[in-house]
């Protein structure tokens, strides 16, 4: 039986998740979606002959195996909560909104449900994990951003930081991985994801950079560990939301893909 899968908002990622669902994956049935606009959903999803009923959040494990959260970080506790309670399966994308809720973690125990974290626009994640299992001394992150992928991110908006008509790059932000997942949401659930992954939101460090000289979504991690120091670097290009890469909706589609893989390959 194909693992039939939901998925929580469709703008740039849930949009081309949807499409790749719809034109046929093996072993994988896009079952129902919901959407914040139902009436843009619809049409956009008749424009694009997708067949896929829209249905309240709530209604979600009557549907599904597994559901894709493609929505603002403010949804999160209404799409995973109904699945994993249900004992199912969530693909989460706004990993810095799952640092708050480590009682989320707690009823997928309960319930025998699962949280999966996709790299999404990071890499090196297989990397870290495995240097945890031994001794981690320092994580750190930088992030380059276009201006326009920061613009109205609440850090800024709450200590007056413009990046407005820049000509040159302007680090704004500089701290831990939790004080940057509550300050930007939208913008670096990267590092969230990475320090889930590795040594923790209050170890792992990160500053960000708006620059106005790139045109890509640019992460280094530098890791010194006992088992190996390594330094990983990627650009991402942006989705048509700029504060999320192509190939985020990428990785959630070779993660779904994993599920039902006679081969895995990595950590």
């Amino acid at each position: 039986m194909p693992i039939r899968v939901a998925i929580a908002g469709l703008g740039a990622i849930g949009r081309a998740l949807a499409r790749r669902l719809s034109d046929g994956m093996e072993g994988l049935e896009l079952v129902c979606a919901a959407a914040r606009d139902e009436a843009k959903a619809k049409a956009w999803l008749r424009s694009e002959r997708i067949d896929c009923p829209l249905v309240r959040l709530g209604d979600f494990p009557a549907y599904a195996d597994i559901a894709v959260e493609c929505a603002p970080a403010a949804m999160l506790e209404r799409i995973c909560r109904p699945m994993l309670e249900a004992g199912k399966d969530v693909i989460v994308l706004s990993a810095g909104a799952l640092l708050p809720r480590p009682d989320l973690i707690d009823l997928a125990k309960a319930h025998g449900g699962r949280i999966v974290v996709p790299s999404g626009g990071l890499l090196g994640l297989d990397a870290v994990a495995a240097a945890a299992q031994g001794e981690v001394r320092s994580v750190r992150m930088t992030t380059r951003k276009p201006p326009r992928g920061l613009a109205g991110a609440p850090y800024l908006v709450q200590n007056g930081i413009s990046v407005e008509g820049l000509n040159e790059a302007k680090r704004v932000f500089s701290g831990t991985a939790r004080e940057a997942a509550a300050g930007f949401p939208a913008n670096v659930n990267v590092v969230a994801a990475l320090s889930l992954a590795g040594i923790g939101p209050d170890r792992t460090l990160i500053d960000i950079w708006a620059d106005p000289t790139v045109d890509r979504n640019c992460h280094v991690i530098e890791v010194d560990a006992d088992s190996a120091r390594f330094t990983l670097s990627i650009e991402n290009v942006p989705s048509e939301n700029p504060k999320t890469g192509k190939i985020v909706a990428l990785s959630v589609i070779a993660t779904l893909r994993k599920l039902q893989a006679p081969l895995r390959v990595g950590t």
